[in-house]
């Protein structure tokens, strides 16, 4: 398992190094001479109409690909409560209570400055981590910072995933079409079936899958959802040779961090600038966004650590300090891929979409340089706390 996390985090650090890359040319290029044709690009519509599915390029992108993106996140939560860091009590219960502190507190700072307005449905939006981000910056701080403490982020990012999705499943599903939904259950009663049945063929879980997708995108529910329930259904053993989960896990983390995700990235960071955005940062929802990743995270990350630990209920992460948690606090403010895609779900008006995407990005930056500074400053003797 130890080579198994090495490969894992090394991965991750790499996609995002890339989705850096293609959030900037993302950018150039919606603001250059090219922006209409390549704007217009994710705007076409391709597909079969007859069955439901003529959808634009960018809806495709959004609903298909980010659901194999799901599916791989929903593999990752189930290894880490099955067999991985969050399988036992003891080592669980930190990352849960300081995600549960991490979510909370950036949803009440959007909340408490949204309240009441039409903007107020965007308070799921700050509480998402990325940890290809994350990583990144973890590794650029070094080999100083201690190896619990990135055990200690990933296991925190696991559960703040499973905490986005849960999130995305009940308050951000559009009408729900009962029959659709209902053939989707049906799915999953044959996924599992199939799953009691011990068959470890992936084939015959991908085929019942593939309906379950649409289904679930026809039910109302967003379409990634097909994704993580797929992947409670998938087979897993200890022994990684035996393991069904393990192997397609394996074999996703690649196309997911090297193809889907910088399509993601490219097709949604794609905004363009214009002197009104400057602007824009001082609106409500904006501001909710803004000071949720980049003070609500890091506070609600170092809230609920002292909490925890001073109940003497769990210890920190082994030989971090104090300047450290907060420091990797402000790097959990780093949004990005699930920030801006819940984004895309928590609101309807194009230009707020646009501007909360910018808004994303400053925090996302804001974050990720104050967490870099504090972990670098920390390894080398200094410390703000």
């Amino acid at each position: 398992m130890r080579d198994y996390f090495k490969e894992f985090i090394k991965s991750e650090q790499s996609s995002g190094i890339i989705l850096i890359f293609c959030t900037v040319i993302s950018l150039i290029i919606a603001n250059s001479a090219l922006s209409d044709s390549y704007l217009g690009f994710y705007k076409s519509y391709i597909g079969p109409e007859s069955i439901g599915l003529k959808l634009t390029v960018v809806y495709w992108i959004n609903d298909l690909l980010m659901a194999v993106f799901f599916l791989l996140v929903g593999l990752e939560i189930k290894r880490e409560f099955v067999n991985g860091e969050l399988s036992s009590f003891k080592r669980a219960i930190l990352p849960i209570f300081v995600a549960i502190g991490g979510m909370l507190f950036p949803a009440l700072i959007y909340a408490m400055k949204n309240v009441g307005t039409p903007t107020a449905s965007g308070w799921g939006i700050p509480m998402a981590t990325d940890i290809a981000f994350a990583l990144g910056i973890l590794a650029l701080a070094g080999k100083s910072v201690p190896k619990s403490l990135k055990v200690f982020l990933v296991a925190l990012a696991v559960v703040d995933d499973l905490g986005a999705i849960l999130v995305i499943a009940i308050f951000y599903t559009a009408n729900l079409g009962v029959s659709s939904l209902m053939y989707a259950g049906i799915c999953l009663v044959v996924l599992f079936v199939i799953n009691r049945l011990k068959v470890k063929n992936l084939l015959f879980y991908f085929i019942p899958g593939i309906f379950l997708w649409y289904f679930v995108f026809q039910s109302g529910i967003h379409a990634t959802i097909a994704g993580v329930l797929l992947a409670l259904t998938i087979p897993i053993a200890k022994r990684y040779n035996d393991s069904p989960l393990h192997k397609l896990e394996h074999a996703l983390h690649k196309p997911v961090n090297f193809l889907i995700m910088p399509v993601f990235a490219l097709a949604n960071t794609a905004i363009v600038l214009d002197a009104s955005f400057i602007s824009s940062l001082t609106s409500n929802y904006s501001l909710g966004i803004i000071l949720g990743l980049f003070l609500g995270k890091p506070l609600g990350v170092f809230v609920f650590t002292f909490i925890i630990t001073k109940l003497k209920i769990a210890t920190m992460p082994q030989g971090s300090s104090w300047s450290q948690v907060i420091g990797t606090g402000f790097i959990a403010g780093i949004g990005f891929t699930m920030s801006i895609f819940i984004c895309t779900l928590a609101f309807t008006d194009s230009e707020i979409i646009e501007r909360a995407k910018l808004s994303i990005l400053v925090a996302s930056l804001m974050s990720g340089i104050v967490g870099f500074i504090m972990l670098k400053s920390a390894s080398k003797g200094k410390s703000y706390v």
